[in-house]
């Protein structure tokens, strides 16, 4: 939509994500749930924006260091549908929410759940941490985190609709390193390229070398629990209603339905040759002079991509 995007991330303290270490299933999915539900509600509060938003959520668990460090970006229109259906409703220009509101709101919800999922026997604790199964013991190790803020920022929105899917692009299936920041390696040991977010200026931009098993378990570290999906759509752009949310929200904007720009499909052109074999309307991908090499390279047939199972 035609409108600017804001990036928000939800961060959980130290404390929290070395319990998320050891109940990574459930802990991911509270951060998910309770980020998700935090934006909604105070979205529709009217004293902050009054509408019904959507957003895209997406799990990192890593820091630069590939250190165990949880957290969710959220890709957010800045504003939403009235809750009446009759307007849109625009945040205000370079702001969206509050993030000490959203902090505060984040913070206790979070910690209501967490509490929640250990009294019904939904969270497991080892080595220093076994005392934790012990609601008393449990209840002390959050006591604290009660007063402490939690992180919660946005950054400032994109530049349109096209800059979002570009950073969608390349942001939404990384992993924990990418082959660009390797520098070196062998049996022993790997070096690579990391940023200390504590240190501003060109100083963040740092080195570090890790023995080969240290950096093959931190790696690991981040592979998730099979069956967690690492993307979530929420609100506006929950799966079971995005179409109708998307076209309501364009009409109210007074734009377009991509859908109405597009050009009828070829396979449905009836000038279009017949296929000899089926029947149905060919659909050209390309035309070239007679002689000539075509530039389109189809994909190889099943058949003919071989599997090394060695």
């Amino acid at each position: 939509m035609p409108v600017p995007y804001y990036h928000v991330v939800f961060t959980l303290p130290a404390a929290i994500a070395d319990i998320a270490y050891q109940n990574k299933a459930v802990v991911y999915d509270l951060l998910f749930k309770v980020s998700a539900e935090t934006m909604l509600t105070i979205a529709a509060d009217p004293k902050h924006l009054g509408a019904r938003i959507g957003l895209t959520s997406v799990l990192h668990s890593w820091g630069s260091a590939m250190t165990h460090h949880p957290h969710v970006h959220m890709i957010v229109p800045g504003g939403g549908i009235s809750v009446d259906g009759e307007r849109w409703v625009s945040c205000r220009p370079g702001f969206f929410l509050s993030v000490r509101v959203l902090s505060r709101l984040f913070r206790r919800l979070f910690l209501e759940k967490l509490i929640a999922a250990h009294q019904a026997g939904r969270l497991s604790f080892f080595g220093d941490h076994a005392p934790l199964t012990a609601c008393r013991a449990f209840g002390a190790y959050l006591r604290a985190l009660r007063k402490i803020e939690w992180v919660v920022y946005s950054k400032r929105p994109f530049g349109g609709p096209e800059a979002v899917l570009a950073y969608l692009s390349r942001y939404t299936h990384r992993v924990a390193i990418a082959n660009s920041r390797l520098i070196a390696f062998d049996q022993q040991s790997v070096t690579f390229k990391w940023k200390d977010y504590r240190i501003e200026g060109h100083d963040r931009h740092k080195q570090m070398t890790l023995a080969t098993d240290e950096f093959i378990r931190r790696f690991l570290i981040h592979v998730l629990p099979k069956g967690l999906h690492r993307i979530r759509h929420y609100g506006l752009f929950a799966k079971s209603n995005c179409a109708d949310s998307i076209a309501r929200a364009r009409q109210l904007l007074a734009v377009a339905n991509p859908e109405e720009d597009r050009p009828t499909r070829t396979a449905n052109d009836p000038s279009k040759p017949t296929c000899p074999c089926c029947g149905g309307r060919m659909i050209i991908i390309e035309v070239f002079e007679r002689g000539a090499t075509p530039r389109h390279r189809p994909t190889a047939p099943a058949s003919a991509i071989r599997i090394d199972t060695s």
